[in-house]
């Protein structure tokens, strides 16, 4: 047998549950098809970690709320950003006063706390940039933003240092059950394992033929602008908000110091729709304030944990939902007790609950950055000026457990590129340091994914480069 416990996917979820299941005496494997772990995290960085108050689904909230208490300990523990900033939801009509109040009364019975409806006036001596009528507005204390990634990857590196054997660029063809478990075959290789975890949502494979596959036919877009604003609102709150069309505005800072304002619609905007839709919600933004736009999905799937096959040793994670984030902890909590109540697996008496220390330049006093270029010169050499990172960032971001093997990876690990000039200047140094330091030309190197090469070719031959 190769494995007690075979983890598919390396998402978020994935490597919690890695992290939670390392601290026990098991041989753990996790399975990633991507170059890196996380890689269906947003570009931005940013997501909200959600209360409970908004999900209509009760168990979900309630993963919501067990998830969103976990926070401040995982990620003080792990230094990944968190920010408890509080949002507000705001009604603009009376049918939507009374949607809030009657949110706010289920949220009380669900033992949700630190929540209060305030008057419209209230909010706009706060919000004085913001364009909509407000009657009233629910606010809550116990919302924030957090660096979903940077947990993601906080999880993993963990979890790597107890044990967990990583297997990446390597693709599930199949799981089929045999007498002692199960045979997972892989696009490499073929292994055996007492359990399996399955955390990729959407894939079916043998041990799931009389599955019924989920549709996507109802997912709305989720229309996104990144704003080079950092103060979008002046309290730096999360704003929720319906417009006339039913479409759901949010606005919010975001870790890397700008403001995300999306718009959730059941249709694609076009650069000057969405300029249209933002400009109805708050004032003072000009066309040169406006970073990027892009779309993505909005899933609003029940998450299922589905252990009803934990006596033959198998658990499937499926369903997609934007608050996934939030739930992650206690998701994997609960996998975890179920899984090693059921393997009668022992605690570690060498776990090791610490990420091995990470520097951000930007952050450090100018004691601490004196210091480190002591230790390591290369600390002092700003490769990317916008967001003040150096190269031995790049090069620990590289080196780390699970390091960084393409420019988004190091992209993501240090905020290079995030700046006003989006890499303009330091994309080619970025790309030099990473072929250096994995020991490949740099027509090796890709941006994100299996083909996407940064240098698709050389026009001529030297002998550097």
């Amino acid at each position: 047998m190769d494995y007690d416990v075979l983890i598919l996917g390396g998402g978020i979820i994935g490597c919690a549950v890695a992290y939670e299941l390392s601290k026990y005496s098991l041989n753990i494997a996790l399975i990633e098809k991507e170059y890196d772990i996380a890689d269906e995290v947003s570009m931005v960085n940013s997501a909200i970690v959600y209360d409970g108050v908004e999900n209509p689904d009760t168990l979900m909230s309630k993963l919501e709320v067990i998830g969103n208490s976990m926070f401040e300990e995982i990620t003080e523990k792990f230094n990944v950003p968190f920010k408890r900033c509080g949002s507000y939801m705001i009604a603009q009509s009376d049918k939507q006063v009374i949607k809030i109040e009657e949110l706010y009364e289920k949220a009380i019975k669900r033992g949700i706390n630190e929540i209060e409806i305030v008057e419209g006036k209230y909010v706009y001596e706060v919000e004085t940039n913001l364009n909509i009528p407000i009657k009233k507005a629910l606010y809550s204390h116990n919302t924030g933003v957090v660096a979903p990634y940077d947990l993601a990857i906080a999880y993993g590196e963990v979890a790597f240092d107890n044990g967990v054997n990583f297997k990446l660029e390597e693709e599930v063809i199949d799981i089929k059950k045999i007498l002692t478990g199960y045979k997972i075959v892989t696009n490499k290789n073929k292994f055996t394992s007492k359990t399996v975890i399955n955390t990729t949502p959407g894939i079916h494979y043998n041990i799931d033929k009389n599955e019924k596959q989920s549709s996507e036919n109802d997912i709305n877009i989720l229309n996104s602008m990144l704003i080079n604003k950092g103060n979008l609102f002046n309290s730096k709150k999360i704003i929720f908000a319906q417009n006339n069309k039913g479409e759901i505005i949010n606005s919010l800072n975001n870790i890397q110091g700008s403001s995300l304002f999306t718009a959730e619609s059941s249709t694609s905007f076009n650069l000057h729709e969405m300029k249209k839709v933002l400009n109805g919600f708050v004032e003072g933004i000009e066309d040169k304030d406006i970073k990027t736009f892009f779309q993505a999905k909005y899933y609003k799937d029940p998450i299922i944990i589905d252990d009803s096959l934990i006596d033959k040793g198998y658990i499937k994670i499926s369903g997609k939902h934007y608050a996934e984030v939030t739930m992650t902890p206690s998701i994997a909590k609960m996998v975890c007790e179920t899984l090693v109540g059921n393997l009668k697996a022992k605690l570690k008496k060498d776990f090791t609950d610490k990420r091995r220390d990470i520097f951000r330049f930007r952050e450090l006093s100018n004691e601490e950055k004196n210091e480190i270029i002591k230790v390591d010169k290369k600390y002092g050499k700003v490769i990317c000026i916008c967001q003040i990172v150096t190269e031995g960032e790049i090069i620990d971001a590289i080196r780390r457990p699970l390091g960084a093997r393409t420019v988004e990876g190091v992209r993501r690990r240090t905020g290079v590129t995030f700046g006003k000039c989006d890499g303009a200047y330091c994309f080619d140094r970025i790309v030099s340091i990473l072929a250096r330091e994995t020991n490949k030309g740099m027509n090796d190197i890709v941006k994100s994914s299996k083909g996407s090469f940064v240098v698709k070719g050389r026009i001529k031959e030297f002998n550097e480069m």
